[in-house]
């Protein structure tokens, strides 16, 4: 089949294109707005997107019933700052209670029954439960094009500052991330989780 994006003329019940652009990683990501309140959302584009210095990216698109833009945006351009937790396949049910489209204000990891901890080098809470954390200082939001000028489209890049590892993922000097089992995002509502892994080497 071929359709064309402009007028999503597929045929199908739901739009593939988020289907087949998988495994997507999930962007765990706390923030808190200048009254230090926190808010903690899951975001399936997302992406590690350079290395020297490490840059991570979110894409918070759309609205939310209460405010025009979501809380994540929101508060990193507030505070310029964000946590990106690992979502993992023991965390998979509280990530997901962490999606709920709950009023500005209201703390997404008390919802879900997570435990905040404190980061190092930014304000924003890490969620304890998880084996992995990145702190983000804010480098820069982009807006990105709309077909509706209420879903606004945008992605808020990081660079990430500070790192922590559970010191069970490090195995013979290397993080063994199987052990973690992170969960990824495929099409719909189904995810997937990395259990296996293989190697190859680049030629020469």
């Amino acid at each position: 089949m071929f359709y064309e994006t402009a007028t999503n003329g597929h045929g199908l019940r739901n739009d593939p294109f988020k289907a087949l652009v998988v495994p997507r990683p999930i962007g765990w990501i706390t923030t808190i707005d200048r009254q230090g309140r926190v808010n903690l959302a899951p975001f399936s584009f997302f992406n590690a997107i350079a290395e020297d210095p490490p840059m991570v990216l979110f894409a918070p698109g759309g609205r939310k019933a209460d405010r025009p833009i979501k809380d994540s945006r929101a508060n990193a351009e507030e505070t310029g700052e964000f946590v990106c937790n690992l979502a993992t396949w023991d965390l998979r049910d509280a990530m997901n209670l962490t999606s709920a489209n709950l009023a500005v204000g209201e703390d997404e990891m008390k919802h879900a029954n997570l435990t905040p901890m404190p980061s190092r080098l930014v304000k924003p809470p890490r969620v304890k439960e998880s084996p992995v954390h990145f702190e983000c200082k804010l480098w820069k939001v982009m807006d990105l094009p709309t077909h509706d000028r209420e879903e606004p489209n945008c992605i808020v890049i990081g660079q990430v500052v500070g790192i922590h590892i559970d010191d069970a993922l490090i195995k013979d000097q290397r993080v063994d991330i199987v052990a973690a089992q992170p969960i990824a995002r495929l099409g719909y509502s189904e995810y997937t989780v990395v259990d296996s892994k293989f190697s190859m080497r680049r030629p020469g």
